[in-house]
Formats: C-alpha cells, structure tokens, sequence
C-alpha cells in the first residue's frame, strides 16, 4: 500500500508539472461535442466540474446529475445553462490542469467542483488532494466565480487512518476558501443497490436525481445570494 501511494504521488506530481499529457484525454464522442458546443443560453451559466460522477458514465445524458439539474432549474424559471465538464478517469490533478481551460472558454457564473474520488479509489497521498483543491479554487477565486465545494469520501474503509485524513481534506479546505460546501455528492445513495448500477460507484438514473435533490437547495441559494 505504502510503495503503491508512493507511486501514485509521483504520477501525480508529474501530471502537474513536467509531463501534461498524464491527464485522461477529454471525452470526443457525441455527448461531450455537444456539451462543448452547445451555445450558451439564458442568464447565466454553471460548469459541473469533475469526473465520471459527473459526467455521468452508465447513463444516458439526460440522467446525469448535470441534466437533470438543469432541467430542474429550467422548471422552477432560473435562466442558466449548466454545461457538463465530467472527465472520466481524472483525478484531482487533472482537474487542476484543466481548470483555466475551462474558466476562459466558458467564463461561467457558477462552477459546482466535484473533484477527487479518483485519487481515492487509487490511493494517492491525501496530501496531493489537498494541495489540489487548494490550487483550484485559489484559480477559480482570482476570476470571482461562485463555487459550491462537493465533497467525496475515501475508497478504503479497511484503511481507517486514510479515510479519516481524505474525507477530512473536504471541509479544510471549503473553510479556508471560505465556499459553499456539500459534504458528500452521494449521500443517501451510495450503498444503496437502487440507486447505484452494477459497478456499485456510479450512480443510475434516480441515484442521480437523488444526487439533485441535495445539490438542488445550494444551487438556488447561490443564485438567489447574487451571482457576481
């Protein structure tokens, strides 16, 4: 466990600093061409940053989380578009590769930041986590855009001491920063073998709408406080 953390950390570092092309490659079916393209309408926009729970992977596009909260949204007259930007397979490092890119392509209102159970699932040192976050919403604020902090939990509950210090990293660093923050996108859903698929780590469709319901109340508290 300690070599393959050890591993992982150097994978990591890499991707930041020396070699770019460690980050999981962008999605270039259909449905992320379309996220990417699609015109910005309405109001205002929010970017759904993070992975595969965001993306959505196993479901069609209208069940992902992202979708369905536009839709929800749409419903109850708020005039924003939430543009997908789930990356299967990144680890928090890619998503502060990325971050920028996304901020100077899409200069949302809003960025609901996901990000990190992929170093869970492979035991990268909570450390790298942690500066991860940190980095990314230091970037995010220098553009003065609202973010609502989600959190994730460790993969490893036979590892006690691991689990405490990644699923502690959450909470640090929203109280740092100062952000909107959810504890856990997938409480009262994972564990739960109607609302997971087969894999038992993606949600399935109502898992994602029970996944809404919970991100749902933050989303209209940011919009309604005033977005800058």
């Amino acid at each position: 466990m300690r070599n393959g953390i050890v591993t992982y950390i150097i994978i990591t570092i890499s991707c930041i600093v020396i070699v770019p092309a460690c980050q999981p490659d962008r999605e270039t079916d259909e449905r992320t061409k379309m996220a990417a393209d699609a015109p910005a309408t309405g109001r205002g926009i929010i970017a759904a940053v993070g992975d595969s729970l965001t993306y959505g992977a196993g479901v069609p596009t209208d069940d992902s989380y992202p979708a369905i909260l536009s839709q929800r949204l749409q419903q109850d007259g708020y005039a924003f578009k939430i543009v997908n930007e789930g990356v299967r397979g990144e680890t928090s490092s890619g998503t502060l590769f990325r971050i920028q890119q996304v901020i100077s392509s899409l200069n949302p209102d809003i960025i609901i930041l996901c990000t990190g159970a992929n170093d869970g699932m492979r035991g990268i040192n909570p450390d790298v986590l942690r500066m991860n976050l940190d980095r990314t919403l230091s970037m995010i604020e220098r553009h003065h855009i609202q973010v609502i902090l989600v959190g994730v939990k460790s993969f490893f509950p036979t590892h006690p001491e691991y689990a405490k210090k990644f699923d502690g990293i959450y909470p640090e660093i929203a109280r740092k920063h100062g952000v909107l923050f959810v504890p856990f996108l997938l409480e009262g859903v994972a564990g739960d073998p109607t609302r997971m698929q087969s894999d038992g780590i993606h949600p399935n469709a109502d898992g994602y709408r029970k996944v809404v319901d919970q991100l749902y109340p933050h989303v209209r508290q940011t919009i309604e406080n005033g977005v800058k």
